[in-house]
């Protein structure tokens, strides 16, 4: 089988038939990291690391592992000087996912089919640079051309959403709709949390020095992002962590917090099942999507942080989550009432998720997530949705990209992935050959399309 070719991920005919009804597809991507304003103003890319490196944690820490240092990857060497790097480690890269985005992206979106290497490296970059000045090259016409439809993006409550609304009166043909992410509000262990309650308040004009004040401001930030298009939010919790918690004791927390006070564990762990609690009941009001994305240990590697900030390449996945006893409360709190998507990090809790999800109706397990969003952790994580839950309540794949040329060649990996699993269930005689062709259509495009936007 030729690298990337016709048949790549498809393992059998059924599969190479299955992908024909799904590869023209639109893509709805329900979440990812995209930069709107980029979108908005539409100027483009420079050169190649802008577009692949230069945002993508991925590519960052794959080149670290292999020796290339700082200065190449984040730091003040020449964005030439750092492609060059990457190119000459990249053939190195074979069988990591990252090796087959960027060569994807290079064949679907600039027809250079020529692999990574230090030979390569000057070719292709002269080649990008040219073809990233043509407008068809440009933000908005990419995601036309890859025939995204609809892409929500992550936001924080202090945003204005003015690049969105801009989106929504000068971008046609793209629904750029925003994604509520409120997790600054819940952390009130980590630095920065008091500065965000005083620059909401602001925002919103509220009082914020008492929890009553400070939720007012979190439904008011909550309503405009209804305005402007919102159907989820979503949660990034390292642990997820629910039960009840009055909201007196809520507030004696927030008191001591906003007075700088030392919390214990409990403290935190109670404000953020109250937080918790709250925030999905503004949701339910708005009959959102509340999404959780569980199980980031974020910034683990001290000295990336500590030079380079959040998102530096830091974050590792942890095992030791107590899903069981906190999704018990939190379900059943909202048992009928809101409709959840939960993403797990470490494919060893994909059985306790999926045995949870198949006794809620209004409970889904989310797309592959981070560091199982590859051919395995994709194939491995559809077939056991199948024997255990029901792949046909599947809500199709979320790119939880930060580079906009991905959304197209991660939704394709999706795509083969998708129809090589249940290609394989028709040849074993496990499904028809028809209800194969719905199921894999339904989860490429037409249930997240109904799902998350009715």
């Amino acid at each position: 089988m030729n690298f990337l070719g016709s048949n790549y991920l498809l393992s059998n005919k059924t599969a190479e038939k299955l992908y024909q009804e799904v590869e023209d597809l639109p893509i709805v991507d329900a979440h990812n990291h995209g930069d709107v304003r980029e979108i908005v103003e539409n100027k483009g890319w420079s050169d190649i690391w802008e577009l692949e490196g230069a945002t993508d944690h991925y590519v960052w820490e794959l080149m670290r592992k292999r020796g290339v240092p700082e200065e190449k990857v984040t730091g003040d060497a020449s964005n030439k000087e750092k492609w060059l790097a990457l190119a000459e480690v990249f053939p190195s890269f074979a069988g990591n996912p990252t090796y087959e985005w960027i060569h994807l992206d290079l064949k679907r979106r600039f027809g250079i089919d020529k692999l990574i290497s230090a030979e390569t490296a000057s070719e292709i970059w002269d080649k990008t640079r040219a073809m990233l000045k043509e407008d068809k090259m440009k933000p908005q016409n990419l995601l036309k051309e890859m025939k995204v439809e609809i892409m929500c993006t992550t936001d924080s409550p202090l945003s204005e959403l003015e690049y969105h609304q801009r989106a929504r009166e000068e971008i046609e043909g793209v629904k750029i709709l925003p994604t509520w992410r409120p997790d600054r509000a819940v952390n009130l262990e980590k630095e920065g949390w008091k500065d965000f309650v005083q620059k909401l308040g602001i925002k919103e004009e509220q009082d914020t020095s008492a929890l009553s004040g400070f939720l007012k401001a979190l439904k008011k930030a909550h309503r405009k992002f209804a305005r402007m298009g919102c159907v989820a939010s979503d949660h990034g919790l390292e642990q997820l962590i629910s039960y009840y918690v009055s909201e007196e004791r809520a507030g004696e927390i927030y008191q001591k917090a906003l007075n700088e006070q030392e919390l214990n564990i409990e403290e935190i762990n109670d404000f953020k099942a109250f937080m918790l609690i709250c925030l999905i009941e503004m949701n339910e009001k708005e009959e959102w999507i509340t999404q959780l994305h569980i199980g980031a240990v974020r910034d683990f590697r001290n000295s990336l942080y500590e030079t380079l900030g959040p998102d530096s390449g830091g974050d590792i996945s942890r095992q030791d989550l107590n899903l069981v006893d906190n999704l018990k409360y939190l379900l059943n709190h909202f048992d009928g009432k809101v409709n959840f998507v939960l993403y797990c990090l470490d494919p060893t809790h994909l059985p306790t998720l999926a045995t949870i999800s198949r006794a809620y109706p209004n409970l889904t397990v989310g797309a592959p997530w981070w560091f199982n969003d590859s051919p395995v952790g994709m194939i491995e994580h559809l077939k056991y949705v199948a024997t255990v839950d029901l792949l046909s309540n599947q809500v199709g794949m979320v790119t939880d990209s930060r580079k906009l040329i991905s959304y197209g060649s991660r939704t394709e990996m999706y795509r083969r992935a998708l129809c090589d699993v249940t290609g394989a269930m028709v040849e074993r005689g496990q499904m028809p050959l028809k209800v194969a062709q719905k199921l894999v259509s339904d989860l490429s495009y037409y249930r997240p399309l109904k799902y998350f936007f009715k």
